[in-house]
């Protein structure tokens, strides 16, 4: 059975603005991937440590 368009059941994007189709990647130490996965709400708190670090930084 086809999803039909204007679901209302549908997945709903987490913030206002939309995420960039292509991710940031960056290789860490042996044993940082599965630590970092063990904090809670890691990913959204990764992005706000992100945005404060680039803050101020000129273009």
């Amino acid at each position: 059975m086809p999803f039909q368009k204007n679901n209302k059941l549908g997945a709903l994007p987490f913030n206002d603005e939309p995420f960039d189709a292509s991710p940031v990647c960056f290789k860490v130490k042996k044993g940082v991937k599965d630590k970092l996965k063990a904090v809670p709400n890691w990913q959204e708190r990764l992005r706000e440590f992100v945005d404060n670090l680039i803050e101020g930084v000129d273009e």
